[in-house]
């Protein structure tokens, strides 16, 4: 489970100090599927970065199963980071020098993962193995990230606007890829997304304005990547 208690976040200093989440207070089960809808500046892309342990908040806990990573060291968050997240974002971070099997290779070997090449196969990459960053569309290279996330074999997998640079096909393909994993190993899924559609996946629809969760629901039966609109 993932508790977040009283958790506030502020960017800027001194006139220009502005607090973007506000006292929050959320529950998510192991195993779930949330996602985190909101208008720009509501505050869900940052709720994901707390969440995740990539910042740290100014006030409140994070919570994972009794452990508050709120107190660990920055040495300690990254190996919390590294034994139990996968990250998925709408810009890819790959690394430029290296090919498409390197750059999956590197979430692999984190969970000493050596099948790696099924999960490029399953995200429509087997005839790219050899190509670099450069030499791929916008769309491969956000496969490429979502490989690499998934080989890692993670816990709890946060995605920030995944499919916001991939077509329809290449979109359903990527999440109905997630789902099956998902329901294969049973991970929890954390997504922050603009696409209402995709709300209709997840078990858990939470909705932020303002830097306030305004709306938590459960939906009641969840639709598959190819039963959604687009």
């Amino acid at each position: 489970m993932i508790e977040v208690k009283e958790i506030s976040k502020f960017y800027g200093s001194k006139e220009n100090r502005f607090q973007v989440l506000k006292s929050i207070n959320l529950k998510i089960e192991e195993g779930d599927f949330a996602v985190i809808l909101g208008a720009s500046g509501s505050g869900k892309s940052t709720m994901l970065n707390v969440m995740s342990g990539l910042e740290r908040p100014e006030m409140g806990q994070v919570i994972y199963d009794g452990k508050d990573i709120t107190t660990l060291s920055d040495s300690q968050l990254t190996r919390f980071r590294k034994e139990n997240i996968g990250f998925i974002f709408q810009q890819y971070y790959l690394l430029p020098n290296m090919n498409v099997v390197k750059n999956v290779k590197m979430g692999a070997d984190l969970a000493a993962n050596k099948d790696y090449e099924t999960i490029i196969q399953a995200v429509g990459l087997k005839n790219k193995l050899q190509k670099y960053p450069s030499e791929l569309s916008g769309g491969e290279q956000q496969r490429v990230s979502v490989a690499r996330a998934l080989a890692k074999k993670p816990k709890i997998l946060f995605l920030d606007e995944p499919t916001g640079a991939l077509d329809e096909e290449t979109g359903r393909q990527v999440l109905d890829y997630i789902c099956r994993l998902q329901q294969e190993f049973g991970f929890t899924i954390v997504m922050v997304t603009h696409n209402l559609n995709i709300a209709e996946m997840a078990k858990t629809v939470i909705k932020m304005n303002s830097g306030k969760i305004s709306e938590i629901h459960t939906n009641e039966t969840q639709k598959t990547a190819y039963e959604i609109g687009w």
